[in-house]
């Protein structure tokens, strides 16, 4: 996609209209935050506009000479030649940095992991997931903190809420949400015979007070005895939480903390972040036809990937990519390339529907 030089001046302007905001000393406040969260966005995409700008402007200058010296219009004939090789390079560079972004591509996430089908085996394969995001958020420099599990009976996970902060976490994680499948011999099988359960993964930007208000009047809190694994503690003490949203009839519920107040405030957290995607869902469904050139829906009903252990692949379905390194994937590291080529592909067909 080709961009006009109008537009090309015209985010050169508004980059210089930001600057001397900023500069004037005139801006306080949510004021001042407003411009600078601008400018931050604009800054990048300014560069690479620049960057087109000198190129095309130098194409045209070089273009135009007609020296009659032979060694310098060869030299002209080259750099000709450099700039036309080099420019749709940075010309698509500008087109990915001019797409509209999520405005939660940013934000911490809340990843959510529940076994589906196949009972036990579902159980661990919760587990292995949950451990598989935990080294690919280290490897990024994140933190994952626990908000909740429920444990299985032979050490997996019926489900297994978590809070991943850091930066750019959800741009990254957000092909993540669907049903992911597992191929293997379970531990408990005898006869050898390769068997298929699934688990669910659903992966939610966590949003701010700010986007999103809880009247307090909307809500309906109940606290009891909390029950399950902690020992004794968890028997005689009210500290397990129950929060119901009224209006939407959304429910949360935690005890997996000692405290009663840790516990309401994980609730709120999680219940926030479920309004919140909510809130998106519901926008989203307004722009359908914008989102049919994603990769994923973020459906969690869409099976999405499959993890083959006898042959020791894994194969996203969404873009037909199959990679023979399946234990480096469940460590983390491997998980990389799979997301890097998701996000290539779903740039490359928001840039195919500009076009278009």
């Amino acid at each position: 996609m080709s961009i006009s030089e109008h537009r090309l001046q015209q985010l050169a302007g508004r980059l210089a209209e930001l600057e001397a905001r900023l500069a004037s000393g005139t801006l306080e406040g949510d004021a001042f935050v407003a411009v600078s969260r601008d400018y931050a966005e604009l800054e990048p995409v300014a560069r690479v506009a620049s960057e087109v700008l000198a190129m095309r402007a130098e194409l045209e200058s070089v273009a135009a000479l007609s020296d009659p010296d032979p060694e310098m219009r060869a030299l002209a004939e080259e750099e000709i030649a450099r700039i036309k090789a080099e420019l749709p390079e940075a010309e698509r560079r500008l087109s990915l940095a001019m797409l509209p972004r999520d405005a939660a591509d940013q934000r911490p996430a809340m990843l959510e992991i529940r076994a589906g089908t196949g009972g036990d085996e579902a159980g661990l394969f919760a587990a292995d997931l949950y451990r598989m995001y935990e080294r690919y958020a280290a490897e990024q420099g994140w933190r994952v903190e626990m908000i909740s599990a429920s444990a299985s009976d032979v050490g997996g996970f019926k489900e297994v809420v978590a809070n991943v902060a850091g930066t750019g976490v959800f741009a990254k994680l957000k092909f993540e949400s669907g049903v992911h499948r597992v191929q293997r011999v379970p531990v408990t099988e005898s006869g050898g015979r390769i068997h298929t359960s699934a688990a669910t993964v659903a992966v939610l930007p966590e949003p701010t007070e700010v986007d999103v208000q809880i009247n307090d009047g909307d809500l309906k809190i109940d606290i009891y005895r909390a029950s399950g694994a902690g020992g004794q503690h968890v028997n005689t003490t009210d500290s397990a939480v129950r929060i119901t949203h009224l209006p939407t009839g959304l429910v949360v519920i935690q005890q997996d903390q000692r405290s009663q107040h840790k516990n309401k405030d994980k609730a709120m957290q999680v219940l926030r972040t479920r309004l919140y995607e909510k809130m998106r869902d519901e926008a989203q469904g307004a722009e359908a036809e914008a989102r049919k050139a994603m990769v994923g829906s973020g459906d969690r009903s869409e099976r999405i990937r499959t993890y083959n252990f006898p042959q020791g692949r894994v194969t996203d379905h969404r873009i037909n990519l199959t990679l023979h390194r399946l234990p480096e994937i469940l460590e983390g590291p491997g998980l990389a390339e799979m997301i890097d080529a998701l996000i290539a592909e779903d740039e490359a067909k928001r840039l195919a529907a500009m076009d278009g």
